[in-house]
């Protein structure tokens, strides 16, 4: 799609800039002032990786919660095929299958966009059961807490601008459930989507890469069976956001906070318990493919490395030295003359250096008698003059 890879670092590609010219990338990416916020690198690197983790925590948040929330604020605005408001005519299928379509999908969307960056949790529940797995630090998820909640607020108060009319997307009690009822009815939801989002990111397996469509599947899910009953809450976030844009606290809050956090503790614990008892083993085959492939991978570097370890001291091509060219050289045998050149085959040292051991630059060099019992380090045999340690080579 993009013809060239993005621009990396701080620098804008604005309009006729050096940083707007392909040809003068490479420049502009070797300037580490222009790949960097001012001052950045004084910042230790742990305090970089929070702000980072938690600003696209912030903005996950908001998006994921803005299109849901917007998507509850039409099923619940918009007009019956009879002219009627959902207020008047009471809830019906498709109004709840809209609702849970824009958080399930909404979710999918977003956890998929911000996984590299914070991990995509956007839910103070989630972000509990990843602390308690030991999948992430507490004190990042004490500051991802912080600002999801404020994600939240931020999400309703931009759909309570934008659209028209009161904003109507709180989670309330319906089709005449009792408080306790709605505590566990939350706590099963969260616990299925926590345990999803365990099995599916947390553990690390050949299908973790489309991890974020089956956990949006997964509030899909519950969000068909919860919106009726209990709004379908799920996320402390989703609920604490429009209470306070709307200021208006229900005396059974408390329940949307507690439920989640209940069903969270409860998905750690039942994983925590496969995890021990070695789940792995008691299904073998649902990782064959990633498994033979890693298997694989290990016997090919294995077998490399039983291949390196055979492979003679001699250097490869690309490093010799001075001396195993000319052992190359010596060893192998005459070239025959083609037809086009006729040039006579290499001789020898000794065929090379002949006539000069009288005299001259090369003198006694040609004699190997002479060039072992003068020159220290020298082993003459087969007519192949040697140093030690080095192979032969011709004595310079």
């Amino acid at each position: 799609m993009n013809i060239n890879t993005p621009l990396q670092g701080a620098a804008f590609a604005l309009p006729f800039t050096k940083a707007a010219d392909p040809s003068k990338r490479d420049e502009i990416e070797a300037d580490e002032t222009a790949m960097r916020i001012p001052f950045a690198r004084r910042i230790p690197d742990h305090i970089r990786n929070h702000f980072v983790a938690m600003c696209g925590e912030y903005v996950g948040t908001v998006l994921f919660l803005f299109f849901a929330l917007g998507g509850t604020q039409v099923a619940n605005n918009i007009p019956t095929s009879s002219g009627l408001s959902v207020a008047q005519v009471g809830s019906n299928p498709q109004q709840l299958q809209y609702i849970a379509l824009s958080f399930g999908f909404s979710l999918a969307v977003n956890a998929w966009v911000f996984f590299r960056i914070s991990g995509g949790l956007f839910n103070p529940a989630v972000t509990l059961g990843m602390c308690i797995i030991g999948a992430l630090p507490w004190f990042r998820g004490v500051l991802l807490v912080v600002v999801q909640i404020l994600g939240g607020i931020t999400a309703a108060a931009l759909v309570a601008c934008m659209c028209p009319g009161p904003l109507n997307v709180q989670t309330t009690l319906g089709g005449g459930t009792s408080i306790v009822q709605g505590l566990f009815i939350e706590m099963m939801l969260t616990a299925e989507l926590v345990f999803t989002i365990f099995m599916l990111a947390a553990e690390k397996h050949k299908g973790t890469f489309i991890a974020p469509v089956g956990i949006g599947l997964s509030l899909f899910v519950a969000e068909l069976f919860g919106v009726y009953f209990t709004g379908g809450s799920l996320n402390p976030a989703r609920t604490f956001g429009p209470c306070v844009v709307n200021r208006d606290f229900h005396g059974y809050h408390w329940i949307y906070w507690l439920g989640p956090i209940l069903g969270s503790i409860a998905a750690a614990g039942f994983y925590k318990l496969i995890k021990i008892l070695e789940y792995e083993t008691a299904n073998p085959d649902a990782d064959a493919a990633e498994r033979e492939a890693k298997r694989a991978n290990s016997s090919s570097e294995q077998a490399r490395h039983r291949q390196l370890a055979a492979a003679p001291t001699r250097t490869s091509n690309s490093s010799h030295t001075y001396g195993d060219f000319a052992d190359r050289n010596e060893r192998s045998p005459a070239r025959v003359p083609s037809a086009a050149m006729q040039s006579p085959a290499m001789g020898t040292a000794n065929d090379a250096f002949a006539g000069l051991s009288e005299g001259g630059i090369h003198s006694g060099q040609n004699v190997e008698h002479n060039a072992a019992v003068d020159s220290p380090g020298m082993v003459v045999g087969d007519g192949v003059v040697r140093r030690l340690g080095r192979g032969s080579s011709y004595v310079a």
